[in-house]
């Protein structure tokens, strides 16, 4: 490359978002900030691949030209997304007044006396939908309700913030009230039933063990009416 900077290239590098089946593009600044006009031309590795727009030109003197890089939808990803294609910009003299017309392949040849400045650019693929920083919750996480223990926390948990919300406002209007009372009710009435329900097991458990580890028709029958008591509770949640 000569002293003499013949085009102002930005970015150096060649950014495209990647996501499969689907096009993308990029675009390089070309800025002359010589007296000369300059001509150029974008060479890449893999020309099946992509498209330059233009690939050749002429930058006036203090003039800008922008090119766009469009790459072809693509049906897989390379292996940890690094990209190994790679473009070259080539820039050269040419007379005054000289135009697109004027541009011809030998124009770029290293012959004797030519100054043929050279600018290497690399790909970087950039995720399009990267992933959330937030992680979803687990289909693990939300346990269902196991037993009736856990229905009378759970409820009394949602009567007792309903609660408090309600003392937060100053305003206590009649309805509000009324809703306060029917959830007390229905909270004291879970908590003793639960508590009934745990005495009616423990003792059926020791009279099972005594008479040999059998399960008894009464058991079998609390089993029962304990299932319908938790659907009962779930459906007035």
């Amino acid at each position: 490359m000569s002293l003499v900077e013949l085009l102002n290239v930005q970015p150096t590098e060649l950014k495209f978002p990647f996501e499969l089946k689907r096009q993308s593009s990029c675009s390089l600044q070309l800025t002359n900030k010589t007296d000369q006009y300059v001509a150029f031309k974008v060479k890449t590795t893999s020309p099946r691949k992509y498209c330059v727009r233009p690939n050749t030109g002429v930058v006036m003197p203090g003039m800008t030209c922008i090119v766009t890089v469009i790459m072809q939808a693509q049906k897989e990803a390379p292996p940890s997304m690094q990209c190994k294609d790679k473009f070259l910009l080539q820039s050269v003299v040419v007379d005054v007044g000289a135009t697109i017309k004027d541009i011809t392949p030998e124009l770029f040849n290293k012959t004797h006396g030519k100054i043929v400045e050279e600018v290497k650019l690399r790909v970087i693929y950039i995720p399009a939908n990267p992933p959330s920083p937030v992680p979803e919750e687990s289909e693990e996480g939300s346990s269902p309700r196991s037993s009736s223990v856990d229905n009378g926390n759970e409820h009394t948990f949602l009567l007792d913030a309903v609660l408090r919300s309600f003392r937060e406002h100053k305003e206590k209007p009649s309805e509000a009230m009324s809703v306060i009372s029917k959830l007390m009710e229905e909270k004291e009435l879970v908590v003793q039933q639960n508590q009934k329900l745990h005495q009616e097991l423990d003792l059926l458990r020791k009279e099972s063990r005594n008479h040999g580890g059998g399960f008894s028709i009464m058991f079998v029958t609390l089993i029962c009416l304990i299932g319908l008591f938790i659907g009962f509770i779930m459906k007035r949640t």
